[in-house]
């Protein structure tokens, strides 16, 4: 198995209540990708860091394989939620995906 995660920040000029609308409706979509995707075994974001928390928001996600995580990457599902909920709204992305 494969995981996949990322930490994201928003862009800076969003207000409080913004980031808190966009934080949802990243979760919602991402989330909502479960079940689509083959080689995707489970998919969760957290959106509630504590107040040292340096990142907005985190993708937790596992794979059956580094090959359904490539497959995901591509998929049009995730292109569109990536295109329209995540990328508009953030300006900085941090990865790792490691093995286990």
């Amino acid at each position: 198995m494969v995981k996949h995660i990322i930490l994201w920040n928003l862009k800076s000029e969003y207000t409080k209540e913004q980031k808190e609308e966009i934080k949802q409706g990243i979760k919602t979509n991402l989330e909502g990708l479960q079940g689509k995707i083959p080689g995707l075994l489970e998919i969760k974001v957290n959106t509630c860091g504590l107040d040292s928390s340096t990142a907005d928001l985190m993708l937790d996600s596992t794979f059956e394989s580094a090959e359904a995580l490539k497959n995901y990457s591509t998929h049009p599902d995730h292109q569109f939620v990536a295109n329209t909920f995540v990328r508009p709204h953030t300006e900085r992305r941090a990865c790792l995906d490691y093995e286990v």
